[in-house]
């Protein structure tokens, strides 16, 4: 590395941080201006996705790899060196310079961490994603999924993300998520793909995302528009009436998915039903059923989730069968 001036205490040593999932020359200000006033930069990797840019706004850049000392020694007196950190921070360097500043050596340049880049909210699905990509073409098992051999896995991950909420277990409710997410990353992944149907146009996880942006705008006039909404039942009258509208639906039932858990189910349709102002009794029959269903209705039109009741119902069977069974 190449030193400038004579070895002396001193000086200022700025490192400066930037983040992968930004997009390269995306800095701050700051950053920009500690870049252009610098007496030396200098960065380790010279594949730094930074560098092209830093060099093409006019600031020299040196690559090398100087070691405590060498930061030292550049910042005599009053000079200021940037080092543009690699993957893992400096971390060889901060810890180095922390060694020096413990051995009693006299003045150290004051030492200076400057994120020159933020990850916005939602960066690390950035990562998940070109994970994804890379999985999906060198794993063997994932390469060879499909949709429909995902599917029991899609509805596996959603009892458990369910369960993880009624224990109320926050860090179990953190992993569930996290195992939710992943499928809808996996599935679209597939789908970048296409099918082997001409009708089988292949999309991405970005087309999926702006699916659901663009509806959760449309359907959230108070929001993003002139609509007012004071109570949660003015906005749900808002996104009913949205909904009816994008659908077009011919039946109150149509779009109700009749492979969820018979109660859900039943409740489901229940409350189309009572949303649309029908008067339409549950039909009567003999079997358990019939008496199921009108016990599923009756729980909707109370404002209760049946197949939550019946789970907490089963969770306090569960307990008292371990309890006889400790107790034998």
């Amino acid at each position: 590395m190449k030193v400038i001036g004579s070895p002396g205490p001193g000086g200022r040593v700025v490192l400066l941080s930037t983040s992968h999932r930004v997009a390269p020359g995306l800095l701050s200000w700051d950053a920009w201006q500690v870049l252009r006033g610098a007496d030396l930069v200098v960065c380790r990797d010279g594949g730094h996705p930074q560098l092209p840019y830093i060099r093409e706004a006019g600031v020299t850049v040196e690559v090398g790899s100087p070691s405590a000392d060498d930061l030292v020694q550049a910042a005599a007196g009053t000079r200021t060196v940037v080092v543009v950190s690699g993957a893992d921070g400096e971390s060889r360097l901060t810890d180095g310079l922390a060694r020096l500043a413990g051995s009693g050596r006299g003045a150290l340049p004051d030492l200076e961490l400057l994120p020159a880049s933020y990850d916005l909210p939602g960066a690390r699905l950035l990562d998940l994603v070109q994970v994804m990509d890379r999985i999906r073409t060198e794993c063997p098992w994932s390469s060879r999924q499909t949709h429909e051999g995902l599917a029991k896995y899609g509805i596996e991950e959603a009892y458990e993300l369910v369960e993880a909420i009624e224990d109320g277990d926050r860090d179990e409710l953190r992993e569930e998520l996290g195992d939710v997410l992943l499928q809808v990353v996996f599935h679209a992944r597939i789908a970048e793909e296409g099918g082997p149907d001409e009708d089988d146009h292949p999309f991405s996880i970005d087309d999926v995302a702006a699916g659901i942006v663009a509806k959760l705008i449309h359907r959230h006039p108070h929001v993003f528009g002139d609509a007012t909404a004071e109570t949660p039942e003015d906005v749900k009258e808002h996104w009913l009436r949205t909904k009816a509208e994008e659908k077009q639906r011919a039946s109150v039932t149509d779009g109700v998915p009749l492979g969820q858990p018979g109660l859900a189910l039943a409740a489901k349709l229940a409350s189309r039903v009572r949303t649309a102002g029908l008067e339409v009794p549950a039909p009567s029959g003999d079997g358990i059923g019939y008496e199921l269903l009108a016990l599923a209705v009756r729980a909707e039109a109370a404002g209760v989730d049946p197949e939550a009741a019946l789970r907490a119902a089963a969770r306090a069977y569960r307990d008292a069968i371990r309890a006889t069974e400790t107790a034998r």
